[in-house]
């Protein structure tokens, strides 16, 4: 039961039916039967594993508040606490993701906690903030485990801090259909952008990088900037319908996309892409650790060990540290050598508000983001870098026009469709980046035109879409981060 699956929304129709009909001091609970129901369906055997950790960290919580409240406890004893915490939490989550690579053979057999990489971190910003007393503990154990169980983004993502989300969760909602529409709307562009885009690149991608020793010059290009466009649709999809699906509770998720592509820099970059673990890093880590106040080779000795951690966090193996490595390379690269390009663009009269020279810089972004996913998507390290370098190695662009692309699993029909997709997500994106507020405008137009709209988007997702006899939704490739 996914996201994208028949039973899911049949599963979701029954729990807004009984979740809109019980009294709003209640409505907290339906939310709590129904994520505990649907974590349960899909995860059976990491429910335990879960449940420890929520009361573990119940538990912490209400000591480490209770610590906080007394005057005459010593601030060492306090970090103490939240150190032993914070580090029995995230044990099974370090255990289970990284222990066979460390210790060289399997320790844990194949029981992984569904959304473990997610909760965990969601649960470590709890603690801290309850510790710096950003928050006040929660002592109803069923609301944190609402907090911590909210269904539509506990399998990946958006993270919410507790400060952001808790509030909405425990005071119910009276139905308001605008908020209701907003929520459909959402889920209507999270399976354009799954079907349309992600699911159909991915077929051209999973071929090349498959056989990595096959492909060289422009077919590793075509991969491999298929799989940027494949990677951002399909957690932008995710994370969309999470939003939408809470967003027909009356609650709402923050975004955890704001156009990475249209970014200027690396910097930038991650300013836009997931923008949860970010700034989970930023907060948790790089600000802890003193961020850029103590001088530059602090900071770029700060952003290696976040970006490491950020590497560790997306799996296990020197090819996700490695991944992590080269980010921190570009930040530090990027730093060292902005005197210089500032001169060059400069020399060419090219000011920061100049259309070319952001047109530069985002062509530059994402070059070089484009290099690092090749890393991530490779089966392993040997053969990402064997693909970079096979990228360099031939000259071959008349592969693009000579029919050698209609051999890679997608007719020239299904091209077609996955271009204009393409193009749509680019037009949306870019009027985002200009300020319009599309579904808000959408909202606005005479009733027969909106519907209008609905009805076209659904038959285009069902026309065109990738699925049918034999084919089965490839899972939110965040999923097994």
């Amino acid at each position: 039961m996914t996201y994208v699956s028949l039973g899911f929304y049949l599963f979701l129709a029954l729990l807004l039916l009984v979740y809109f009909i019980m009294p709003l001091r209640f409505r907290w609970v339906v939310l709590l039967a129904g994520s505990t129901a649907f974590y349960i369906l899909l995860s059976w055997d990491g429910f335990p594993m879960l449940l420890f950790t929520l009361l573990l960290s119940y538990g912490a919580g209400l000591l480490l508040a209770f610590l906080k409240e007394r005057p005459q406890t010593s601030v060492l004893l306090q970090k103490s606490v939240l150190a032993v915490s914070i580090l029995l939490v995230m044990a099974p989550w370090f255990v289970i993701k990284n222990g066979s690579f460390l210790l060289g053979h399997a320790i844990w057999g194949h029981i992984v906690p569904l959304g473990i990489s997610f909760y965990t971190l969601q649960i470590v910003s709890y603690l801290a903030d309850v510790h710096s007393g950003r928050i006040s503990a929660q002592k109803n154990p069923a609301k944190y485990a609402l907090f911590v169980l909210f269904f539509p983004q506990i399998v990946q993502g958006p993270m919410p801090r507790y400060a952001q989300l808790a509030d909405q969760l425990y005071e119910g909602h009276l139905f308001d259909e605008k908020q209701f529409v907003k929520g459909m709307q959402l889920i209507l562009w999270g399976f354009f952008l799954k079907f349309l885009i992600a699911d159909r690149a991915s077929i051209v991608v999973n071929i090349i990088f498959e056989n990595p020793s096959q492909y060289q010059g422009s077919y590793v290009l075509v991969a491999a900037v298929l799989y940027s466009i494949e990677l951002y649709a399909d957690f932008l999809s995710c994370v969309t319908l999470s939003q939408g699906i809470a967003g027909l509770f009356g609650i709402g998720l923050a975004d955890n996309f704001l156009r990475p592509y249209f970014a200027t820099s690396i910097k930038d970059f991650w300013r836009r892409w997931h923008i949860s673990l970010s700034t989970w890093l930023r907060d948790y880590i790089y600000i802890p650790l003193g961020g850029a106040r103590k001088g530059k080779f602090r900071k770029y000795g700060n952003l290696i060990i976040v970006f490491g951690f950020s590497g560790i966090w997306h799996g296990s193996g020197y090819k996700f540290l490695f991944w992590g490595m080269i980010y921190a390379a570009f930040q530090v690269v990027g730093d060292l050598t902005a005197p210089i390009k500032d001169r060059g663009y400069q020399l060419f009269r090219l000011s920061e508000e100049s259309g070319t020279r952001r047109l530069i810089q985002r062509i530059g972004v994402f070059f070089w983001v484009t290099l690092a996913q090749i890393i991530l998507r490779a089966d392993h390290l040997r053969s990402g870098l064997l693909m970079i370098k096979n990228l360099f190695s031939l000259w071959n662009p008349w592969i693009l026009v000579d029919g050698s692309m209609l051999r890679l699993g997608v007719n020239g029909k299904e091209w077609c469709v996955l271009i204009l997709s393409v193009l749509i997500l680019f037009l949306v994106d870019y009027m985002q980046e200009k300020g319009v507020h599309i579904r808000e405008g959408i909202l606005q137009k005479a009733v027969y035109v909106r519907w209008g709209l609905y009805i076209a988007a659904i038959l285009f997702i069902m026309i065109f879409g990738v699925y049918g006899y034999g084919y089965q939704t490839r899972d939110f490739i965040y999923g097994g981060f």
